[in-house]
């Protein structure tokens, strides 16, 4: 260890005459202590709330906070090989470990046969930390150990390169469906049956697997994928659903019974698997585009005046049916507006009535308003009389006549008034010999 050296440093000796009374110059004086309480915001308020809560020391929290946040950073890192656990998986009994899904059991679902030893291996870590029999004790749950010794024989099983081949064999999760005639109808063809050989593929003994591919394949390639799909040959085997064979010496008989009928089994598997795989091919080249391109582009030299024929009719056709759904969407939007036009007349008509029957109900008010023009309680004989001549003249002028009479009488309240604008509407009408003399008794006095 290094020794240290002290190097002694004298204060510089201040200038002969210094002195603080007359050198130091104040410019102004510190003011009073006044105290204060200052309070925490933001994170370091909800940091004080937490250790007050939990009555905790400034370093117990910041040791609690630093594993919560290691924590977090080991779940995450998990994150990717993690999936919500199924009750019904948690309750399984593990004698029945040949039923259960061993994915599913890590958590690796979406992984499957696609896993990697080093996933499967993470895996099997989360879950044993998470299920641990002591962990559970520790909690009070004793007997609770079924679904760790699943994880034990979904881990046993997917770290077996053998076990893991014949359970891959039967994993009916990791196929992907053939599409439906109506998926067909709505999606790309050749990307949905695409997926279905992709996972087909992962059986294959030969590699590399040729792919599907596009409607811009040649047809070399497409006769290439077909060849080699309806001569596949697969690894795929179902020694994974035999039957247990006894291990007993004494029953031997029993033994070799079972073994020839699991053998027997396997084989029938087989043959299924295979008639299924041709189905998948037969179905797919069925709907091939590329197929009949390439069989018509094989026939067009032969046949080419009846493909241009062909060709003709069916652009013919096609002009034929554009020019029909034309017509049809013409004559639907003619239809349309048609029908708008007459429910706008309709409308429009009902308005008009509506204002009309307003115009006439202020017409008949104003009358009212104006007592009958009568002084003192209106008899039924003037009220009859006045009544008659308005609706007299209601009846001689149209709608537009009606509604600017109206607008005239609208706020009146004085009889006179009101008189006044029915005597020369009266006027108006027997000057233009709508109406005769005499026949209007109310407003012409």
């Amino acid at each position: 260890m290094a020794t240290p050296i002290v190097v002694p440093t004298p204060l510089l000796a201040l200038p002969e005459g210094w002195t603080a009374e007359k050198d130091i110059k104040t410019v102004g004086k510190l003011s009073g202590a006044t105290q204060r309480t200052i309070e925490p915001v933001g994170p370091y308020f909800l940091a004080h709330a937490r250790r007050a809560r939990h009555k905790r020391t400034f370093s117990e929290d910041d040791r609690i906070q630093a594993q919560e946040r290691a924590k977090k950073v080991e779940n995450d890192e998990d994150s990717e090989i993690s999936e919500p656990e199924d009750p019904m998986m948690l309750a399984r009994d593990a004698k029945d470990w040949k039923q259960q899904d061993h994915y599913k059991v890590l958590g690796l679902s979406k992984y499957r046969w696609k896993a990697t030893e080093e996933q499967i291996k993470r895996a099997h870590r989360k879950k044993v930390l998470k299920h641990h029999p002591d962990k559970k004790a520790a909690a009070g749950r004793t007997d609770d150990d079924n679904f760790f010794k699943c994880i034990q024989k979904a881990t046993e099983v997917l770290l077996d390169p053998t076990k893991r081949r014949q359970f891959d064999s039967v994993d009916e999760e990791a196929d992907v469906e053939p599409p439906t005639k109506k998926q067909l109808q709505k999606g790309n063809f050749y990307k949905l049956w695409g997926n279905v050989f992709k996972s087909e593929a992962r059986f294959s003994k030969n590699h590399p697997v040729p792919m599907l591919g596009d409607d811009k394949s040649t047809r070399e390639e497409v006769e290439n994928f077909y060849n080699f799909w309806y001569s596949f040959d697969s690894w795929r085997s179902f020694e994974y659903l035999d039957e247990d064979v006894p291990d007993d010496n004494e029953n031997r008989d029993q033994k070799r019974h079972t073994e020839r009928k699991n053998a027997n089994a396997r084989k029938k598997k087989k043959a299924e698997d295979n008639a299924r795989l041709r189905k998948l091919l037969d179905d797919c080249s069925a709907g091939d585009e590329r197929i009949k391109r390439f069989r018509q582009e094989a026939n067009a030299a032969k046949n080419k005046k009846r493909l241009e024929r062909e060709a003709a009719e069916k652009k013919a056709a096609e002009d034929a049916k554009a020019a029909k759904e034309a017509a049809e969407k013409a004559a639907k939007e003619a239809e349309e507006k048609a029908k708008a036009d007459r429910e706008a007349n309709k409308k429009a008509k009902e308005a008009a009535k509506t204002a009309v029957k307003k115009n006439k109900r202020v017409l008949r008010g104003s009358v009212k308003d104006a007592n009958y023009f009568a002084e003192g309680d209106a008899s039924p004989a003037t009220i009859d009389a006045v009544l008659g001549d308005v609706e007299l003249i209601q009846g001689k002028i149209d709608p537009e006549e009606i509604a600017e009479l109206a607008s005239k009488l609208n706020g009146l309240k004085v009889a006179d008034e009101i008189k006044s604008v029915w005597k020369a509407e009266a006027a108006r009408l027997i000057g233009a010999g709508k109406i005769k003399e005499g026949e209007i008794k109310a407003f012409t006095a």
